[in-house]
């Protein structure tokens, strides 16, 4: 999808339920969201050109003596950076594209914010593969085709999920099946060729990368995204809907806090820890909003507790999308948030409290305290709703006088007034907010809805009766959190299983080529037992046998007998397979197994256009110079991932780019991942 745009209709052999794709893909549908992820990928191509295009013009202006050169290329990067600018804007513009995403259904409700796919490159594994296959496992290639197809399939069908569980049970696949190609295929020792090119899904700068776990990152990262595009596109008017839009935010939080927390030196803004930690932020406050949403869907009762409750809810959203607002205000990630992102935090930071401080005044000023009405009740309800109460007041006494309540009430209605003009002057400074007709129109009902009752019950001498309305202690009865990733449920087969067992046939491993051992049974003593599981090993090897004679060592490997594959074979079955010849001369392969070396990452070198050190690299860089000088070093402000502007401070440099860096990891500290990733290899666990 980055390299071409999908035809502009589905061929009528590609319809749903043939069984031409697999099942969670669809690539020819020609939905909202697959039209914007086209969109996305012809503005990353233009992106990838521009800043190739800058690259080149600033290394001619660190090299050209010539003052007019320099001008003329100064005036030339000018032009470059207004481009990109323009780029990163379009680029926002479809970050910001809601309503794409959201229910079909007619609502009027504030939009959801989704996360966009990742893009990626083709890759062709076929080559490397089967070389692999034929240096490290003395096996013919060829023979491994099909799979190497099968793999190959699956990862093109991963660029075109579709927008529900199947779409994520897909990826999941994808992803449990680059374990067995990480420990398969990827020494630590050594590099494979390979070269993974993904795009950052918040500034569309590309990063390539040797090395499977920027594979593997990404992908975990578009399992979050989808499920926020599946939760996003619940139906918010039904009960059922809400509820999967809280579980869809909750698994999405999880898979991203799994990335930040598995994945810690990723050589992309959009995954690097500052960023996810927001994104995780964000997910759990859309929940927290799904769940609001959830309590007043039935309708809200005028009634003393009710009100209670829903004000302190409402409190609740506001407060998770005000710490929201403020971790997106924070370097480095407000350069690359989308503005409209964090303007829509601020926005609902004021409207949630506005509506909370709306329900508190209604409790005060429509209710009074009725002869046997439960009063030491609504003096705890009222008590725990504050953290403080006004100077003056006590909240049994202000239940009782009519006069302090109509007081209070108006407070907190001045002060909802106040949030809500507050929401309404954010959006109006937000250009993309300005286009989104339903999110206008909800903040003006619920703003003239506070007006409206604040009128109704004006004085003139409120002004000289004034009182602060204190803040509002937030509660929630539904507490969202993280919903670790279940890739346990997701079954899948290992494409490469004819390569035998993982614990003995795989990248980290070394062993000699298949010997072919001639022997007989001698009176039916074979001169050696059996051992172990699948495969079996050659154990109490008779020194004096026919086997040890032809070359049979203790502790060999059987990897076939008379060309029967033998490699997943349990030690019954192989025995009952070598007496089934009787005297007659049997062929059996061996293998053996020699000295493990020590498990050291490979170096890897990290591609990234756009920049001269990738997020890894300066990470790597610090580490490197404190093993070899043991000595503190001053160490300079990271940069932004893409410089969309020019700085004077950098004129000396003259650029904030260079050809593609090379970056070289040393070598990381084993992380044990929890299951199901017992199968993964650990040692490439950190980048």
């Amino acid at each position: 999808m980055t390299d071409t745009l999908l035809p502009a209709a589905p061929q009528p052999l590609e319809k749903e339920g043939d069984g031409y794709f697999r099942k969670g893909c669809n690539p020819l549908a020609q939905t909202g969201r697959s039209k914007l992820q086209n969109q996305r990928a012809a503005l990353n191509q233009q992106i990838l050109k521009a800043v190739r295009m800058r690259t080149g013009a600033e290394n001619l202006l660190k090299v050209a003596t010539n003052q007019k050169v320099r001008e003329q290329v100064r005036l030339e990067l000018s032009f470059v950076n207004s481009d990109l600018q323009m780029l990163k804007e379009q680029l926002e513009g479809l970050n910001i594209s809601v309503g794409v995403y959201q229910s079909t259904e007619e609502t009027f409700t504030i939009p959801l914010i989704p996360l966009g796919l990742k893009e990626t490159k083709d890759v062709n594994f076929s080559v490397v593969l089967k070389d692999f296959i034929l240096e490290h496992y003395s096996e013919d290639g060829c023979l491994y085709e099909d799979d190497i197809a099968d793999l190959m399939d699956l990862r093109q069908a991963c660029r075109t999920p579709s927008r529900d569980e199947a779409g994520v049970e897909l990826l999941m696949s994808y992803f449990l099946q680059l374990g067995f190609v990480e420990s398969r295929f990827f020494p630590p020792t050594r590099q494979m060729g390979i070269l993974f090119t993904w795009y950052d899904s918040l500034t569309g700068v590309p990063v390539s990368q040797q090395n499977l776990l920027l594979e593997k990152a990404s992908v975990l990262f578009n399992i979050g995204a989808l499920y926020t595009q599946i939760g996003t596109r619940c139906n918010r008017q039904m009960q059922d809907g809400l509820e999967s839009a809280v579980d869809a935010f909750q698994r999405a939080a999880g898979v991203l806090n799994y990335l930040k927390e598995t994945f810690t030196h990723t050589p992309s803004y959009d995954m690097s820890p500052a960023m996810l930690s927001v994104l995780v932020k964000m997910m759990l406050a859309q929940a927290q909003e799904s769940v609001f949403e959830k309590i007043c869907l039935s309708g809200l009762r005028n009634e003393f507790f009710m009100l209670v409750k829903v004000a302190q809810e409402a409190a609740k959203v506001g407060e998770v999308y005000q710490q929201l607002h403020a971790a997106m205000s924070q370097e480095p990630v407000k350069e690359n948030i989308p503005y409209s992102w964090a303007s829509l935090a601020c926005v609902k930071a004021h409207h949630y409290g506005a509506l909370a401080h709306y329900f508190v005044a209604i409790l005060l000023i429509d209710h009074q305290l009725k002869p046997g009405a439960d009063e030491d009740h609504q003096e705890k309800c009222l008590s725990q709703l504050y953290d403080h109460m006004p100077d003056g007041l006590t909240p049994l006494a202000t239940l009782k006088n009519p006069h302090q309540r109509q007081l209070l009430g108006k407070s907190h209605l001045r002060r909802a007034v106040a949030h809500h003009e507050e929401s309404v002057r954010e959006v109006s400074l937000c250009k993309k907010l300005r286009n989104i007709e339903v999110l206008q129109k909800v903040l003006s009902v619920a703003h003239q809805r506070s007006q409206l009752k604040y009128k109704q019950h004006q004085e003139d001498d409120d002004l000289l009766n004034l009182i602060d309305a204190p803040n509002i202690i937030s509660k929630t009865e539904q507490e969202v959190e993280i919903i670790l990733p279940q890739f346990s449920k997701v079954t899948i087969r290992d494409f490469f299983q004819k390569l035998g067992p993982l614990c003995v046939f795989s990248a980290n491993k070394r062993w000699t080529s298949p010997r072919s051992i001639h022997f007989t049974a001698e009176e039916g003593d074979l001169g050696f037992t059996l051992r172990g599981n699948s495969p079996v090993q050659v154990h109490c090897l008779d020194p004096y046998c026919s086997a040890a004679l032809a070359g049979a060592k203790e502790g060999d490997y059987i990897v076939s007998i008379q060309n029967v594959d033998c490699k997943w074979l349990t030690v019954s079955e192989v025995m009952k397979l070598l007496k089934s010849f009787g005297e007659d001369d049997i062929e059996m392969k061996v293998v053996s197994l020699l000295d493990s070396t020590s498990s050291m990452h490979n170096k890897c070198a990290t591609y990234s256009v756009g920049m001269q050190k990738t997020y890894s690299m300066i990470c790597l860089a610090i580490d490197d110079d404190d093993d070899k000088t043991g000595k503190t070093k001053k160490i300079s402000k990271k940069l932004s991932f893409l410089s969309w502007g020019t700085n004077k401070n950098r004129q000396k440099s003259a650029s904030t780019l260079c050809l593609p860096s090379v970056g070289v990891a040393r070598p990381q500290v084993k992380k044990k991942l929890p299951p199901p990733f017992g199968i993964l290899n650990s040692d490439g666990a950190l980048y």
